[in-house]
C-alpha cells in the first residue's frame, strides 16, 4: 500500500505540476495530479519554490487554507470518480454539475463533504464513515 509521508506527498504534487508545465511525460496519476493543480493557478507559484513549498506550514486558526490538503482532496475525489467509489458518486456530482452549472464548483461542494467526514474521523478518532459521506454528498446535491 501506497503511505506517503507528508513531505513525499507535496514532493508528488510538486513534480506532477513541474511535469505538466513542461509538457513531460508522466504517469497517468502524475497527469491526473498535475490536470487537479491546473484548476489551482493561486497555487503555482507555490509549487514551483520547490522546499520552501514543501515544508511550509498552514494554521486553520489564522484562517490559512492549506494548498497541499486542498490539492490533495481533489486528487482523492478525481479518483472517487474515476471508479464511482462511494457508489453513486458519480451521479451525485453530475447532479451537481447540472445543478451549479460549473465542474469546479461541483467539485469542490464535494471536497467540503470529504474534508467535514474526514475532520469527523480525526475529531472522533474514528475509521472514516463512508455511509456519513455518502450521506452528506447527497444532502449536498439535494441542497443544489
Amino acid at each position: 500500500m501506497f503511505n506517503p509521508s507528508r513531505d513525499q506527498a507535496r514532493q508528488f504534487l510538486a513534480e506532477s505540476w513541474r511535469k505538466r508545465r513542461d509538457r513531460l511525460p508522466a504517469s497517468a496519476l502524475e497527469t491526473m495530479a498535475g490536470d487537479v493543480v491546473a484548476l489551482h493557478p493561486e497555487y503555482h507559484l507555490l509549487l514551483d519554490s520547490g522546499d520552501k513549498a514543501i515544508g511550509a506550514e498552514w494554521s486553520p486558526e489564522s484562517g490559512e487554507t492549506n494548498p497541499f490538503l486542498h490539492l490533495s482532496l481533489h486528487l482523492a475525489i478525481a479518483e472517487q470518480l474515476s471508479v464511482d467509489q462511494p457508489p453513486g458518486i458519480v451521479a451525485i456530482f453530475n447532479r451537481l454539475v447540472a445543478r451549479r452549472s460549473d465542474r469546479h464548483e461541483a467539485i469542490h461542494a464535494i471536497l467540503d463533504c470529504l474534508a467535514e467526514t474526514l475532520w469527523r474521523s480525526q475529531r472522533d478518532q474514528t475509521p472514516m464513515d463512508g455511509a456519513a459521506y455518502l450521506s452528506l454528498l447527497q444532502e449536498t446535491a439535494n441542497r443544489g
